[in-house]
């Protein structure tokens, strides 16, 4: 297939489509072999572009059909109230697509200018792809949202994240398909081809020897945790027509008898669980403790303080008292606050400052809460969990992750089920089981292996007891993080990039 001789137009078409077809490799389709076909078929389309301006243009492409497809859900909170969001939908898929694509048509068109050769611009691309990846994961505040390894929860190759960690298994994935790809475009001996797939074949067999190594049931704990899911659709959350009888199902669910067992060492309701302020909520709080019968109870509210909003949890002891609490520190920009309100206030421009309560403030940082009974939990505010860094961003090791969500503004199609999957992939990275409890669903419990070993659907009302898993000891990845895979890409790339500029000065002289 000449792609070289397409239209620019056509060619970038093509790899648009290219892009929507990896996304497939997301949750909740899941089909990740897709996503590695696309990435093996990109060297064959890149020999034949003859520019770093048009290999940026590729790369652009590739992103907007991954990031148009993987990220479409982001249209759904804008459709709770569409009279008055709706139209701003398309424009926050359009802006969301097209700032990922940014740091992918970053990477291509460095690694045409970098690399003399076409193998020199595959290698050239697998580091800085990695490193843009980083970048996307850690500026701004980050998004990695629908990052290449999250195709891979639910499989053997996702058990890799405890050693390697997500810009680890990304570059890992990039490395098994971009290099077999080159091989099989050059059209030459078979030895070639051997060589170029090393690290696919690396990648299977460590998949296959973690996947076996790894227990089929997680051991676990004695203790039993209480899901509660109200299902409480987003336009009808907070009308006073609907809230309280929210509250009065999260209660019976909370009362109810359990035929399963014993009755629940915790209770865990979702992310902003009561629809009043912490501090109106003395009475709410009781009739909490009242149904808990002496369980603590661990859910979400809004609070007040001074001119400050958060966006909290708190522990409630078997007398409804608050025992411990949590403020969510990484906010999401334009949906929790303003970026930069703050400041422009200075210039008078006060509409956006979270002091003015426009929005939320930050909380100071991760946490560990002792809860009495159960050990040491790592809460979890909803988009917090897309943050490895933040999660293994404590001094102390906690012995479970604790995430409470609302789900509901991700809809119903593909934003919960991918929210779920980074869930599991930082259970993973960590060793740790995660109790997971979103308004909408899914809800889990999920094993240190990322394996959901119980759960609520999605848009369902109900509660199931789980027995917590057991954690695991302290994984590579948790007690290393980041850093090595980040030293050694840039290592890699300035050896890469050093050694194509003697060649180039040789070359001129």
């Amino acid at each position: 297939m000449r792609l070289g001789r397409w239209p620019t137009w056509s060619r970038l078409l093509f790899t648009v489509a290219l892009g929507a077809i990896a996304a497939f490799g997301l949750a909740p389709w899941g089909v990740w072999p897709l996503t590695l076909l696309v990435l093996m078929g990109l060297p064959m389309l890149l020999a034949e572009i003859p520019s770093a301006r048009q290999a940026a243009l590729i790369g652009w492409a590739l992103g907007i059909g991954w990031f148009g497809h993987g990220l479409v859900w982001i249209v759904e909170p804008f459709l709770v109230d569409v009279a008055r969001y709706g139209w701003m939908a398309p424009f926050a898929l359009l802006l969301m697509a097209t700032g990922g694509a940014a740091f992918w048509a970053v990477a291509f068109g460095l690694a045409h200018h970098i690399g003399k050769s076409n193998l020199a611009r595959i290698l050239a691309l697998i580091l800085i792809w990695s490193l843009v990846e980083f970048g996307r994961a850690y500026l701004f505040t980050g998004f990695p949202w629908a990052a290449l390894a999250q195709i891979w929860p639910g499989t053997d190759t996702g058990l890799l994240l405890a050693w390697i960690g997500p810009h680890g298994l990304a570059l890992a994935t990039l490395m098994a398909t971009l290099l077999p790809g080159w091989a099989l475009s050059q059209s030459r001996r078979v030895q070639t081809i051997l060589i170029a797939t090393i690290p696919a074949l690396g990648l299977i067999i460590s998949s296959i020897a973690i996947g076996l190594s790894s227990p089929a049931i997680a051991p676990l704990t004695s203790k039993t945790i209480r899901l509660i899911q109200p299902n409480a659709p987003q336009h009808q959350k907070w009308d006073p027509d609907f809230a309280w009888g929210f509250f009065d199902r999260q209660i019976a669910f909370t009362s109810a008898k359990s035929n399963a067992g014993p009755h629940p060492d915790l209770i865990v309701w979702p992310e902003t669980a009561i629809p009043v302020l912490l501090g109106d909520a003395a009475t709410t709080l009781e009739a909490i403790a009242r149904a808990a019968a002496g369980s603590p109870v661990f859910l979400g509210v809004q609070r007040r303080q001074g001119a400050r909003y958060f966006n909290s949890s708190i522990l409630l002891d078997g007398q409804g008292q608050v025992a411990a609490r949590y403020d969510k520190h990484h906010l999401v920009p334009f949906g929790e606050y303003v970026p930069f309100g703050d400041l422009a206030a200075r210039f008078g421009i006060r509409k956006f400052i979270t002091q003015g309560g426009a929005g939320f403030s930050a909380g100071p940082g991760p946490q560990i809460l002792n809860i009495e009974g159960i050990g040491k939990a790592l809460p979890l505010i909803c988009y917090e969990v897309v943050f490895p860094q933040d999660v293994g961003g404590t001094d102390q090791r906690p012995d479970y992750l604790l995430q409470i969500t609302n789900d509901a503004w991700f809809g119903k199609n593909s934003g919960p089920y991918q929210h779920l999957a980074q869930a599991r992939m930082r259970a993973i990275e960590q060793g740790l089981p995660m109790i997971r409890v979103a308004n909408t669903g899914v809800s889990a419990m999920i094993d240190p292996w990322g394996r959901i070993t119980a759960e609520i659907p999605l848009g369902e009302a109900g509660f199931v007891d789980a027995i917590l898993p057991a954690p695991r000891g302290p994984t590579i990845y948790a007690r290393m993080g980041d850093a090595p895979v980040f030293v050694l890409l840039l290592i890699a790339a300035f050896g890469l990039f050093g050694r194509q500029s003697r060649g180039f000065r040789r070359h001129c002289i």
